[in-house]
């Protein structure tokens, strides 16, 4: 059942919506803020959002400038009273991947949702995401990380956190950029949980692998996916 998240912070709209879309088969979730929004859109990771642009405090425009800037590709179908020409190409050229102006029918939001999780691979292959290193598997659709064979063990936050690491090979991420991610929340000057999850990582996989480490640090900019082969016992590193 796929997942969809309402941004909406007009009650009887949203509701319209969520009993439609959920007659249609869908698993559907509303929120009426921004801030609420984004940090659901980067913990959770629906299927699709749909969101207004006229939100208070963080609006949708920067909720989808936003996400896309973090690389996160949730379908998005933008819903605004604004129906000028300039805001449709707007909302589309910052990430958007349709829009609906008010009032819209609702039989037509939910042909609209659907075309929109189809263009976006729902029912894909099995293992079209998997991630394979040294010894190690990634695979998002049993939720697990396989070591040399066998199952990590790792938490769902722990694997979140190799999953967004694993995506960009080599590239080093930032604490505020894991933070944001994988909790849906800011990094704060001294916190802490990154670097304790990262450490819990590493005692589950670099330690018990026999021939690679995976997480590397890189000094003054955060952590980044790297599988490095141990040293042969007997010879300098």
């Amino acid at each position: 059942m796929a997942r969809v998240l309402i941004v909406e912070d007009d009650r009887v709209i949203a509701n319209a919506m969520a009993t439609h879309l959920r007659r249609a088969g869908l698993a559907v979730e509303v929120v009426e803020d921004g801030e609420r929004a984004l940090k659901k859109l980067r913990f959770e990771r629906p299927d699709i959002a749909i969101v207004d642009l006229m939100l208070p405090g963080i609006d949708g425009w920067r909720i989808t400038e936003d996400l896309r800037s973090e690389g996160i590709t949730i379908p998005i179908i933008n819903v605004s009273a604004r129906a000028s020409e300039h805001d449709k190409v707007h909302a589309l050229g910052i990430g958007g991947d349709d829009y609906l102006a008010k009032p819209f029918g609702m039989r037509e939001l939910v042909a609209r949702v659907e075309a929109a999780l189809r263009r976006s691979g729902m029912g894909r292959p099995d293992g079209a995401d998997r991630i394979e290193a040294p010894g190690l598997i990634i695979d998002p659709d049993l939720h697990m990380a396989l070591l040399d064979g066998e199952d990590a063990g790792l938490t769902r936050t722990e694997f979140r956190l190799l999953s967004v690491l694993a995506s960009e090979p080599g590239r080093a991420l930032t604490r505020d950029q894991l933070q944001q991610r994988v909790w849906g929340t800011p990094y704060r000057h001294r916190d802490r949980t990154v670097d304790v999850c990262v450490r819990k990582l590493r005692a589950k996989l670099d330690r018990r692998s026999r021939s690679h480490t995976y997480i590397q640090t890189h000094y003054s900019v955060g952590y980044r996916f790297d599988p490095l082969p141990k040293p042969v016992a007997g010879h300098p590193a």
